[in-house]
């Protein structure tokens, strides 16, 4: 009798099964130890996309005023606190009628826009907010925390594609595999998590792949720069040195009128002697809150000296500064923005269903 050789299929069955076994129990016990982290920080994202609408709630003294940007009570406000540590200033705006001040140490102060009273100083220590914005960031440690919160995103991916792979249905089957049953608690746990998880796993994907790229700025925009087209925003120009303290009045004017269909966001404060003025600005198309469109005007604020127009850049670069405001559902509108929300919620649909499955099947067993 002659032996004959198994067919290629007999003998790779076996290997898929045990494929299937190692990322079965990678994917739980991974998801249930990463997938916590992930869970808290998908939570944290979906406060922080009404973060604004919080914060006038909180605080309605931020929008009790004229939105007006005057040179003479910038300066003002400058003068009294740059000494303090006040970094860069955002201009005010509608929904925030108030100068917005960025502090070394992480505070940020709150100016009435007609005499520059202080209306309102945030810290993480004193504003829930922008602890839950430490904590979706950085896991409140700091760089090595953004660095965590990089490689939770990685891992999460991970998942991702390994549950895709789970559940990923034979010929025929499709329907079938998307399918929630209400019992028995095994089944319906299983149906639930698996079932959210595929619908909506291109709006999960792409939050965060937008958070990974956040956290690995550099190396993505470079990757998107190579493909695509595209260059760093240009630094200030070299200006000598000056003793004369700028002229916030006739700054604004002239800044205001390089780009005449934008508006002005916000100024990076010049170093001691320095005769450039920075400014953010947001054209018309841009999805940026705050846009990434460059204007530098010397201290006198008599002529611009470099304009940087973001919406014209090769499609690379276009492509990496979309990653901030897709990530925070700046874009849209109010459809997006729920949607946004809805993804910070999923991963802790898929935690708790994902458990659930577990300590029902377990307990059969």
């Amino acid at each position: 009798m002659v032996a004959t050789a198994p067919s290629v299929s007999a003998v790779s069955a076996p290997r898929a099964r045990r494929l299937r076994g190692v990322l079965s129990w990678l994917h739980l016990w991974v998801g249930l130890g990463v997938g916590t982290l992930f869970a808290l920080i998908g939570l944290s994202g979906t406060v922080l996309v009404f973060h604004d609408d919080l914060l006038r709630w909180q605080h309605p003294q931020l929008v009790a005023h004229d939105v007006r940007a005057d040179g003479a009570v910038l300066a003002d406000v400058l003068a009294t606190w740059r000494p303090r540590g006040l970094t860069a200033i955002d201009v005010p705006k509608p929904g925030l009628a108030a100068w917005q001040g960025y502090f070394a140490d992480g505070r940020r102060g709150y100016f009435a826009p007609d005499d520059g009273e202080l209306l309102l100083m945030r810290s993480v220590g004193n504003d829930p907010l922008l602890w839950l914005h430490e904590f979706h960031t950085e896991l409140l440690g700091g760089e090595a925390g953004h660095q965590v919160v990089g490689v939770i995103g990685w891992v999460s991916l991970g998942l991702m594609l390994t549950g895709l792979y789970l559940w990923w249905p034979r010929r025929g089957r499709l329907v079938a595999q998307l399918k929630v049953h209400a019992g028995p608690p095994v089944r319906r746990w299983l149906t639930w998590h698996r079932s959210a998880g595929v619908v909506l796993l291109p709006l999960l994907l792409l939050s965060t792949l937008t958070g990974v790229g956040m956290v690995y700025h550099d190396g993505s925009r470079a990757l998107l720069v190579a493909l695509f087209g595209g260059a760093d925003p240009p630094g200030p120009p070299q200006r000598a040195p000056t003793a004369a303290a700028p002229d916030w009045t006739p700054i604004l004017a002239t800044a205001a009128a390089a780009l005449p269909d934008a508006r002005l966001t916000r100024i990076a404060l010049p170093a001691p002697g320095s005769d450039v003025i920075g400014f953010r600005a947001r054209k018309a198309g841009e999805w940026h809150p705050n846009g990434r469109s460059l204007v530098f005007v010397d201290a006198a604020g008599s002529r611009t000296l470099r304009i940087h127009d973001a919406t014209a850049q090769p499609a690379g670069a276009r492509i990496s500064e979309a990653i901030y405001p897709l990530h925070i559902g700046s874009v849209g509108g109010a459809a997006y923005r729920w949607l946004t929300a809805l993804a910070g919620l999923l991963p802790a649909f898929l935690l708790v269903t994902g458990f659930l499955f577990w300590r029902r099947r377990r307990g059969k067993r």
